[in-house]
């Protein structure tokens, strides 16, 4: 069956996961905040939950109408037909979010979209009561701008959780947004690349797994393998083609970290992300770090205020990696800070920055490419 999908995403990375989907061969696209809409069918879905290393989940988008009152609301959920998707034994679990419209009351719209849900799948199964002990199904109902959007979740856990992290420092990275951050910087393995401030890996253990074409999310499952309405061996037949396409690329790259505790964590994610042997963590203060490689790419997402430590001492790892680039201009440097300050500091502008966000937190992605001096 073909569907209306959507991809979703963190704000200011729709390009990146639209470049992801053209890259496994999807076209015919519709870009909004947050999401990428396309087509596809069951067999879309798993390629989707599995390869996809920017998006945080895929969506069925069953419906897009105008609601401007609850019996409106009602009567657009209630046309569509839900037993096409659900079992009888189906769990419906409804969420909901309004922005900016006549609609305001988020529990109100999630118990009429129940009520419409539960009479539309009366009328294809002839019963006045549904046990609800089956499969999981996450139906949202998002109004913005009285524009009301139905979607199921084929995802569950959102598609950050890889299965390798177990354990992160006090401020972890969404695997996500890391993999974004290698995307843009536009990593190919030709540098050698370093993250001084490595924490728990995940910048280091994405780019390895982008290297070697390592699906990001081949080891975990997904709700929807749980749905009677997918055939049984659709993920698995996705599982199997991903791994036949791992690369035995030859690779090393390097990660420090001030903190012992969470250097022995990157190593373990490293293991069970399947790129330990392409991967050099050591434990070490980056004010006595000397890189002497030639040809660097550093990739890093530094400690700030919001997560830790004081202004002063980030300023001055902030001067330290300015002073390293200014040694070193042929190096390339992609630095993500919330810092203000952050070009001041470091003693560049940027030949690029972009806004992102770090869960909650407004960042800019500082890029310095090549043969660029300082101010």
């Amino acid at each position: 069956m073909e569907f209306n999908l959507i991809a979703t995403c963190a704000f200011g990375l729709e390009k990146i996961l639209k470049n992801e989907l053209i890259e496994l061969g999807y076209d015919d696209f519709k870009v909004e905040n947050g999401r990428v809409h396309f087509k596809g069918d069951e067999m879309d879905i798993a390629i989707c939950n599995i390869h996809l290393r920017t998006a945080e989940r895929v969506l069925i988008n069953l419906k897009e109408f105008k609601a401007l009152t609850f019996d409106q609301l009602f009567e657009e959920t209630k046309s569509i037909d839900f037993g096409e998707l659900i079992p009888i034994d189906g769990k419906m679990h409804i969420i909901g979010k309004s922005v900016r419209s006549k609609l305001y009351s988020v529990p109100d719209c999630q118990s009429i979209v129940k009520k419409a849900v539960v009479e539309s799948m009366k009328r294809t199964y002839n019963m006045n009561t549904f046990s609800e002990t089956g499969p999981v199904y996450k139906i949202e109902i998002g109004i913005l701008k009285d524009i009301a959007t139905l979607t199921v979740d084929t995802s569950g856990v959102g598609l950050h959780k890889r299965g390798y992290r177990e354990h992160s420092g006090a401020a972890p990275l969404k695997e996500t947004l890391a993999a974004a951050l290698v995307y843009i910087a536009g990593y190919e393995g030709k540098r050698t690349l370093i993250d001084p401030f490595c924490g728990s890996g995940t910048i280091l253990i994405e780019a390895a797994m982008i290297l070697k074409n390592i699906a990001p999310n081949a080891d975990r499952t997904f709700v929807s393998e749980t749905w009677p309405s997918f055939p049984k061996d659709i993920y698995d037949q996705v599982r199997e083609g991903a791994k036949r396409q791992i690369k035995d690329t030859e690779i090393m790259l390097y990660g420090y970290d001030l903190d012992s505790y969470v250097i022995s964590t990157a190593k373990n994610n490293a293991k069970k992300a399947g790129v330990f042997s392409n991967i050099f963590f050591e434990q070490k203060n980056y004010m006595n770090l000397n890189i002497k490689e030639d040809n660097v790419m550093i990739i890093t997402n530094p400690p700030y205020g919001e997560r830790m430590g004081d202004i002063k001492t980030i300023e001055r790892l902030i001067s330290r990696l300015g002073r390293e680039k200014a040694k070193k201009i042929d190096d390339e440097y992609f630095i993500l800070s919330p810092h203000t300050g952050f070009e001041r500091i470091f003693g560049f502008k940027a030949d690029k920055n972009r806004k992102l966000y770090n869960g909650r937190i407004q960042t800019y992605y500082y890029q310095y490419f090549a043969n660029k001096r300082g101010n």
